[in-house]
């Protein structure tokens, strides 16, 4: 007998049967007997398929219990060192590290001023904070300064991003360190798809612009090739977040084995510039080759976002894509704000310069194809 799920849930089926026809459904992916070249994979130095030291599986507990391991000291002070700062607590992931330390140093009374196009992670971590959030245009500094004018609140923090993935622009970090001098906040810095890439020795925009944040946080996932994340700052910061920040003190330690390669990872990219390089270079001949093709393309670096508009046509461009051989995925909202889903092209160590050719060559394809591509 067919069993009926809770009634309480039963308005899963048709918000599910709405976003599909608006082409707003993610649906997991078979992989297909032939590989397809990925352009959306964060893996930015290539380092994701080397072999990780060896190390124990699992960590066993939260870290405040038994699950606290050498490696971790290791790992928090290599990941310190790399942005500069004086200690570092290492999360299971980017999502835990900003929802972990934004609700554990902001609270009821509080002001945080959050650039809008934020990744998920800072709104859901303010908003736990309790504390009051203003949401400022992207990359306004005078409405950023203009929120901490209005005072009002115990303490404030200004957060933001500072190579943000969907666009691939950054803010004026220094000047946004000036005015969180100016007004006594905390300066709140997510580098998560910078470091390992960008800035001097791959540590960063805000090595690159000759600031230190207040907190800085970072992950291993991305060009580091690992997984989990980090928050560093001053030694209090760590000695805080160890005994208040939820994601931390209620979940079993990142495992020793995933710390591992994420030290090793942080080793490789300091150790091998021509990694950093290599996708610097790769990055530049793509962002040519689709400008060659009249496509607009936004920002700067790695990350290479080719804005179509509509979701529909967005995901019609991917599927051509893939026929070609090319896996690159469409970005809708929520993701991004409606009207403008995107391709986002992720390029790395790892692609030569005949794969940057052959996704230039599928783009060129897909634009012959259909008229819809050639938006933005």
């Amino acid at each position: 007998m067919k069993q009926e799920g809770p009634s309480s849930l039963a308005f899963l089926g048709p918000a599910i049967r709405e976003a599909g026809q608006h082409d707003l459904l993610r649906v997991r992916k078979t992989p297909g007997s032939t590989p397809l070249l990925s352009f959306c994979s964060n893996d930015y130095l290539g380092l994701a398929e080397r072999n990780a030291p060896h190390a124990a599986c699992g960590a066993g507990s939260s870290r405040l219990v038994s699950g606290d391991r050498p490696i971790h000291d290791q790992l928090e002070k290599a990941a310190a060192a790399l942005v500069g700062q004086e200690s570092s607590l290492v999360f299971t992931s980017g999502y835990a590290a900003n929802v972990g330390a934004l609700s554990a140093l902001m609270g009821a009374g509080d002001l945080i001023v959050s650039d809008a196009r934020n990744h998920a992670s800072i709104v859901d971590g303010a908003r736990l904070s309790r504390a009051r959030v203003k949401v400022v245009p992207h990359l306004d500094l005078d409405a950023v300064e203009h929120a901490l004018r209005e005072g009002g609140f115990r303490r404030a923090m200004v957060v933001t991003e500072s190579y943000f993935s969907m666009d691939a622009d950054t803010p004026d970090l220094r000047a946004l360190r000036a005015i969180c001098n100016a007004h006594d906040a905390i300066f709140y810095v997510d580098e998560a798809h910078a470091l390992g890439v960008l800035g001097p020795e791959g540590r960063g925009l805000c090595a690159d612009a000759g600031i230190l944040p207040d907190v800085t946080v970072g992950t291993f996932g991305k060009a580091f090739g690992a997984g989990g994340a980090f928050v560093s700052g001053c030694a209090p910061l760590a000695t805080w977040l160890w005994n208040r920040a939820r994601s931390f003190v209620f979940s079993t330690g990142l495992a020793p084995v995933v710390a591992a390669a994420a030290l090793s990872g942080i080793e490789c990219a300091r150790r091998e510039p021509i990694r950093r390089e290599t996708a610097r270079l790769r990055a530049t001949q793509l962002r040519r080759g689709l400008e060659t093709l009249g496509i607009r393309i936004l920002g700067d670096g790695h990350i290479i976002p080719w804005v179509i508009g509509d979701s529909s046509a967005a995901v019609d461009a991917a599927e051509a894509l893939a026929t070609q051989g090319i896996d690159v995925r469409a970005i809708r909202p929520p993701s991004v704000e409606p009207g403008t889903a995107r391709l986002r092209f992720t390029v790395g160590a790892s692609h030569t310069e005949s794969d940057i050719d052959k996704a230039a060559e599928a783009v060129a394809w897909a634009m012959r194809r259909s008229a819809s591509c050639a938006a933005g």
